[in-house]
């Protein structure tokens, strides 16, 4: 992960760094700095035009990959599953780590499109100065901007709140061109918010702080699905509550987790 910011960071984006000494494929700038190339996410809902140029381009960078290009609704889910993954740890990293969260919206979000194994990116498109929730015996409860919450349960309800909102309206302009239902998306939602968290956290030591908190976090509304964590004698696996359809391109290699395989 790699943090780009003109000013000292606000106190939920502390966590980022720890990560991006990890994880440098996730790019993420805090100095609203974007150029012709990003896309504010505020636009995706409302622009067919704009839906349809991501998803051509995810089928390019699909049959670049992978030698095939897959169907207009395989490569919406393509495109709304890397998008997913890193909008979750902006908010999971501060949670799990300094259990604070951002009170982002989408209108505050830009993305940049990259081939399928390029690095993912992500910028604010306003000041860092931004609210978030934490509790009351964290230090910075007497930050501008911090909104002190009563518990861990209602700081969970605030994380997963934020999340929805980041990922609702996207999961409503593209259900047409996915031709999947709500469940399905929500359940895309619940592997990448699950699956991001688990993978930062396996790298940063922190996998059973982890664990415990996604499977105390979910299922709840309208997450489809639980954290599902399960041992096996080598580790801790899960089973996806949705599938990404990368079997339509290659049959005989099946995702980690895949639910048409585990099930």
């Amino acid at each position: 992960m790699t943090v780009l910011s003109a000013a000292p960071p606000a106190p939920w984006a502390t966590a980022y760094q720890a990560f991006a000494r990890v994880f440098p494929q996730l790019r993420v700038r805090l100095d609203g700095q974007v150029g012709r190339d990003w896309v504010a996410v505020s636009r995706l809902p409302a622009s067919r035009a704009l839906r349809a140029r991501l998803i051509a381009a995810e089928q390019r960078g699909a049959e670049r990959r992978y030698g095939r290009a897959p169907r207009p609704d395989v490569a919406a889910g393509f495109w709304l599953h890397r998008y997913a993954w890193p909008v979750c740890l902006l908010f999971t990293l501060p949670w799990l780590l300094q259990r604070r969260v951002p009170l982002l919206g989408p209108e505050q979000l830009a993305c940049r499109h990259q081939p399928l194994g390029g690095p993912a990116e992500l910028s604010l498109l306003e000041s860092c100065s931004t609210g978030f929730a934490c509790l009351s015996d964290d230090p910075a409860a007497d930050s501008p901007g911090a909104l002190v919450l009563p518990g861990q349960g209602a700081l969970d309800a605030t994380l997963r709140r934020v999340v929805a909102a980041q990922l609702g309206p996207l999961f409503r302009a593209f259900g047409p061109e996915l031709r999947r239902g709500p469940r399905t998306l929500w359940g895309l939602a619940t592997d990448e918010l699950v699956e991001g968290l688990w993978f930062a956290a396996g790298l940063l030591g922190e996998e059973a702080r982890a664990v415990a908190a996604l499977s105390e976090l979910l299922p709840a509304e309208p997450f489809t699905g639980a954290a599902d964590f399960r041992a096996d004698g080598t580790g801790l696996r899960r089973t996806r509550v949705s599938c990404c359809l990368f079997y339509t391109l290659r049959p005989d290699q099946p995702c980690a987790g895949c639910p048409r395989t585990c099930r």
